[in-house]
């Protein structure tokens, strides 16, 4: 497996750089005068330059979690209460970040953003496992924050303070998700130097996040100005998304297709480091497999939406989806107790992130176009509520550390999950397939990456 991860994760990222390349020249782009903008290149470059530092510590937690809490010698199911924590903290979070977000100001809101995720990080170093659950509460708080905050202070800055283009916004975002990808890999392999190159251990990467954060918070602090949008009430925004989910059957089965989808996602966040651990994997290096195969997905979303290829969302979501289930009925068997194949289980997880990458760019588009904009928060929440809710319950209910096929059945329950999201998408498909508004046209610019 060792060998394996390397091989892989060099030939992920030669497929990436060809699929980015031959995305970026299939695409018709109507920014050619934002990139001769010397006001607007200097706007974007303040922002990433605060940004990536943030998206970069985000990233160094995901290779070695599982394995710190391990590490502590914690059992799997004192493990799956943490994630379980983590979960319950997500769906809090989304109910209160755009009210936060309003009241106290987006620079504000980013800065919390960094001293949550740096809280969270200081508590790791703790052997306690109370103090562990706090630290998991905490990132859970805060990776609500992560997306949201930077996003819409660039995004009103856009528009309001510099007055760009409104079209020129979708190029930023772009290029956002592309270096979100670079980012992902590169903060696996640092984390893989510092935890075994080095001899650091699981928790060092972690130490490593928060300089990167303090320097995102200086730089926010020093070069960013303060707004505001309007502040919104809880209630009024989850009964306004309550009641476009109840009168719209498309919402209704979009959001069962994101919450089966992505419940199997946070599940298999949690599996796939005690599936591969034991076969002496590279924990960073399978993580930046991953990202590098999430990527790989993001540039094939682009080149197929395309004008040359011009498929269309829907038939990716489609496509998507049976990836998944395909990799989960592999995991049955690849993970039966006494018979494990490490290599197929890789190859099955790399499956999963490649699909991943296709996913979300594609359910992203049809939420745009289904959802009203100004119900679009409050749908969201609805749409956490199931989400985390399965992926919870499937941790806690399945994860008996004294049964020895709990992680095979776990993947069983995963399949017949993502089978049941298939069905929701057959269903949407059957309602949508005429609806011309759900089809992308050939000229438009789609911004594509991981949201997850």
């Amino acid at each position: 497996m060792l060998v394996t991860a390397y091989l892989v994760l060099v030939g992920l990222l030669a497929l990436w750089a060809v699929l980015e390349f031959s995305a970026c020249h299939s695409k018709s782009s109507p920014t050619s005068n934002a990139l001769g903008n010397p006001a607007f290149r200097q706007f974007q470059h303040d922002f990433f330059r605060a940004y990536f530092p943030a998206l970069a510590a985000d990233w160094l937690q995901g290779p070695y979690l599982y394995k710190l809490y391990q590490h502590y010698h914690f059992l799997e199911g004192q493990i799956a209460i943490i994630y379980v924590c983590g979960f319950g903290a997500t769906v809090l979070s989304g109910l209160v970040s755009a009210p936060l977000t309003g009241r106290l100001g987006r620079r504000k809101s980013c800065i919390l953003f960094s001293l949550l995720l740096a809280g969270c990080y200081v508590c790791k170093l703790s052997q306690d496992y109370f103090v562990l659950l706090t630290g998991r509460v905490l990132g859970g708080f805060s990776s609500s924050l992560l997306f949201s905050s930077f996003e819409s202070w660039y995004s009103h800055e856009h528009a309001e303070h510099h007055d760009f283009p409104a079209e020129w916004l979708p190029h930023t975002f772009s290029q956002v998700a592309t270096w979100n990808g670079a980012i992902a890999i590169v903060a696996g392999i640092t984390a893989n130097a510092c935890a075994e190159w080095l001899g650091l251990g699981p928790a060092s990467p972690s130490v490593l996040a928060v300089p990167l954060l303090g320097l995102s918070v200086a730089l926010v602090i020093r070069e960013w100005d303060e707004n505001r949008g309007q502040s919104s009430s809880i209630t009024r925004s989850c009964s306004d998304g309550l009641r476009c989910l109840l009168r719209d059957r498309r919402v209704l089965l979009l959001g069962a297709i994101q919450a089966l989808f992505e419940s199997v996602v946070y599940i298999f966040i949690f599996l796939w480091t005690p599936v591969l651990d034991p076969h002496n994997t590279p924990l960073g290096i399978a993580f930046s497999g991953f990202m590098a195969a999430s990527a790989t997905g993001s540039s094939l979303y682009r080149l197929a939406t395309s004008k040359k290829y011009h498929l269309q969302p829907m038939h990716i979501l489609c496509l998507s989806v049976l990836m998944v289930f395909f990799s989960l009925f592999m995991l049955t068997f690849s993970t039966a107790p006494g018979q494990e194949r490490p290599t197929e289980s890789f190859l099955a997880f790399l499956l999963i992130e490649l699909a991943c990458g296709l996913y979300f760019p594609a359910v992203s588009f049809l939420r745009r176009r289904l959802i009203p904009e100004k119900e679009q928060t409050g749908v969201m929440n609805w749409f956490r509520v199931p989400l985390n809710l399965i992926a919870g319950l499937g941790l806690l209910v399945l994860h008996d550390s004294d049964y020895q096929s709990g992680t095979r059945n776990m993947f069983s329950l995963c399949a017949v999950t993502m089978l049941l999201a298939l069905l929701s998408v057959v269903g949407l498909f059957s309602m949508v397939r005429n609806d011309s508004d759900l089809r992308m046209p050939s000229s438009e610019a789609e911004p594509s990456g991981s949201e997850l």
